[in-house]
């Protein structure tokens, strides 16, 4: 039986950001399917491939360590850190050399695939989604309750969500806006600072949040994530740039219909079964057309099985075989 290593360092910041979500969702489910011997963040240097999902100093310290083929999923790329964190021109220069080191490099949309080829030509790609675990992440009215008695949301409040990081990127100041526009409801965001002060605009994102009214919600990190989808009644995502978008998937996975930036990566993902927008009115527009926000809810869940995180494991395992076998 072949061995894989997953390595991630989900620990401090890390612990927050979503590819530590996706290696998680996979290693569980290669682990369910025991086709493959999976590890995770062991130090042996005996295995056949090694995944990795970050490229952080501990990451890289144990690919000099290891004698199998090296592979790293594109979870990050330096054009999602514009607008998201602090210094981005010094960390983006260390991209190439970083990820010329790694002996496959897995991308997760067309967008994402593009974007590593043009900065390091001739590392060898494969492009497989991300994958979502659709019995976990399913609509729970028990949580849903629990969630809105949390934070004191009562049952006829209309709730609009966003989870993501609190930086430019992810369209805060959009939220901010719109929250403003709509003083009957309820906008909740789910995410923090996973980079501390190293966040783009951290201390004037601190002092705008202070001026907002009682009708948005900013609540750090959620244990389940799942109860925050299930509480909501729309998912809405005005992020800038992605590599691929696992909150939108997550969020139809439990049934919401989902407003999105309509920006490339978005489109080549999710199609028609999001509702997009390209300014602020437009947003507006979407969060009121109840008609459009039914259609869409109707058919979330089912599109997302394309998706499935056991189907997404049978991909990375056809990929680890192919790497062990050349």
């Amino acid at each position: 039986m072949m061995n894989v290593n997953f390595f991630v360092e989900d620990m401090l910041f890390f612990k927050y950001v979503g590819c530590s979500t996706a290696a998680k969702t996979l290693y569980k489910a290669l682990l369910r399917g025991q086709s493959v011997d999976v590890s995770y963040n062991a130090m042996s240097n005996t295995f056949d491939v090694v995944h990795y999902h970050t490229f952080g100093p501990l990451a890289l310290s144990n690919e000099k360590l290891n004698r199998g083929c090296s592979v790293l999923t594109a979870h990050s790329t330096p054009r999602v850190n514009e607008d998201n964190v602090a210094f981005h021109n010094v960390i983006n220069s260390l991209y190439p050399k970083i990820y010329r080191s790694f002996d496959h490099i897995i991308t997760i949309s067309e967008s994402c695939q593009q974007e590593i080829e043009e900065m390091v030509p001739g590392v060898p790609t494969t492009l497989i989604p991300n994958g979502v675990d659709r019995e976990m992440f399913a609509y729970d009215g028990q949580k849903a309750r629990e969630f809105r008695e949390t934070y004191g949301i009562g049952d006829e409040q209309r709730i609009v969500l966003t989870v993501a990081q609190q930086t430019p990127r992810k369209g805060i100041y959009d939220v901010m806006e719109l929250s403003s526009r709509f003083p009957d409801i309820l906008w909740v965001w789910v995410g923090g600072f996973p980079y501390g002060m190293g966040s783009k605009d951290y201390f004037k994102i601190q002092q705008m949040k202070k001026k907002c009214g009682e009708n948005m919600i900013f609540t750090g990190f959620v244990p389940d994530i799942v109860s925050a989808y299930s509480a909501a009644d729309i998912f809405f995502m005005p992020s800038h740039a992605e590599t691929f978008g696992l909150v939108n998937l997550e969020a139809l996975s439990c049934g919401l219909p989902v407003v999105a930036r309509d920006i490339p990566e978005f489109r080549e993902i999710f199609g028609e079964n999001m509702g997009y927008f390209g300014n602020i009115d437009e947003a507006a527009g979407q969060i009121a057309d109840e008609r459009a926000l039914h259609a869409l809810a109707a058919k979330a869940r089912a599109f997302t099985e394309q998706f499935d995180i056991r189907r997404i494991a049978d991909q990375h395992i056809a990929l680890y075989s192919e790497l062990v076998e050349s």
